[in-house]
């Protein structure tokens, strides 16, 4: 009731909250299976650098996926690249049904082929994001967004900790795969439901890459991008393996995911009803400050105290960053030149930039690793990486955004009053 009741609100149109609709059953779906994902496999090989291989194929593969689904969105139509996304995606759950127990002997290929979803996905879901929102309307849809990802955060983690726990394990991680393959299958369908969107001109990056020069904020977002992408490569399977290692419970492991969303949906819904476009700066400085710091814990004996303590932290520090700086990173890329035949061109490139970021992050963490053992290696990475969201606001501090109507207001009855003193001067 509440869905149709916005469907029929005319301040926003109908895709928009059908994009919001699939992004909530993806996020679920992602919600019940990704995290399971990485202890399956962890569980079958035992070795941590195996599955910071199996992360390092998927973010290789998604810039490789975001190009040709940037090529093929121009030539047909983002619409149906959504589709064939969420499809790959569904068969990646297929996959890991069929190879069972043998799946972490194909890490690399099974991480080729979920990363290579998420591409042809994130490249279409950005794209789409772009169209369907204006300035106006980017805090609510991201606002909104983020509360989606926290409900399905609360109730996905949770409930597949509790089926595996209650089942047998093989069954239980089979059962989770295979609602995650069907909520991606009926996303596919209400995809059918979104306004076909083609693009005109050729496909090509270099008027894009080229952009850098002459565009200091798109140079300043790119590099913002990739400073995300240090903290997210490493820390989305350290953290989900070390609840594991403490607990060796894939129930607690669900109640730590369900702790983290419970307190993001609350940080979600207040950011993008309170947070004002002016505010946008402060917020991604104090979130960043927060994830910068939370890491500091972890170089403590970890205990599932603890990890609940950080999870609580970082989760109110990402809705603070990010419902800001996706709203200005679209705002950013909104404004270059030619966004309207190379708007998907963009997109592909900011995906480049964030995926560089996150190679380069598991690259040192296997190369740390490796040379120094997990007890040595990783309490010297923690504080290096975890710095990566920090340094976004350092990046975007000079990007202009919405002034204070207060400010702007008091600005322009200064400005007046200054024109009319020169005025009297000068009749004087």
């Amino acid at each position: 009731m509440i869905f149709k009741k916005f469907m029929e609100n005319d301040q926003y149109p109908k895709d928009l909250f059908l994009l919001l609709l699939v992004g909530g059953l993806f996020t679920l779906s992602t919600a019940l299976s990704n995290t399971f994902v990485n202890i399956f496999l962890w569980k079958q090989s035992g070795e941590i650098t195996d599955i910071a291989f199996y992360n390092l194929a998927i973010v290789v593969m998604q810039p490789i996926a975001f190009n040709w689904a940037g090529w093929l969105a121009k030539k047909v139509d983002r619409v149906i690249v959504l589709r064939i996304g969420v499809f790959i995606l569904a068969l990646f759950y297929i996959g890991m049904l069929f190879m069972g127990t043998l799946a972490s002997s194909y890490l690399l290929a099974l991480g080729a082929i979920l990363g290579f979803g998420l591409g042809f996905y994130w490249l279409a879901f950005n794209v789409l994001t772009l169209e369907v929102t204006e300035p106006e309307t980017r805090d609510f849809f991201n606002g909104y967004l983020g509360v989606l990802n926290s409900f399905s955060g609360m109730l996905g983690p949770l409930s597949a900790g509790f089926i595996i726990t209650r089942m047998d394990k093989q069954m239980g991680y089979e059962t989770i795969f295979s609602i995650s393959m069907i909520l991606f299958l009926v996303a596919v369908v209400i995809s059918f439901f979104l306004q076909r969107r083609k693009a005109d001109g050729h496909y090509g990056l270099k008027e894009v890459f080229q952009e850098r020069k002459v565009n200091h904020d798109w140079q300043q977002l790119l590099r913002a991008h990739l400073f995300q992408g240090l903290r997210e490569g490493t820390f989305l399977f350290l953290i989900v393996i070390w609840v594991y290692t403490a607990t060796k419970s894939e129930f607690a492991l669900g109640t730590f995911g369900f702790v983290q969303s419970i307190v993001s949906f609350i940080g979600y819904y207040a950011v993008s009803h309170f947070l004002k476009p002016w505010q946008r700066k402060q917020a991604i400085f104090a979130g960043g400050l927060l994830l910068f710091i939370s890491p500091i814990m972890l170089l403590f004996p970890i205990s599932f105290s603890l990890l609940i303590i950080y999870g609580i932290s970082v989760s109110v520090a990402y809705p603070l960053l990010l419902v800001p700086y996706v709203s200005i990173t679209y705002d950013i890329i909104g404004k270059c030149r030619g966004i309207y035949e190379k708007r998907i061109e963009y997109i592909v490139v900011r995906e480049l930039y964030l995926n560089i970021g996150r190679i380069i992050s598991i690259l040192t963490f296997i190369i740390v690793v490796s040379y120094f053992s997990e007890e040595r290696g990783i309490p010297m990475l923690l504080p290096v990486l975890g710095a990566g969201h920090f340094f976004i606001y350092f990046c975007l501090k000079k990007v202009s955004v919405p002034s204070n109507p207060i400010d702007s207001a008091a600005e322009s009855i200064e400005f007046a009053e200054t024109q009319q003193d020169g005025n009297n001067s000068n009749k004087q």
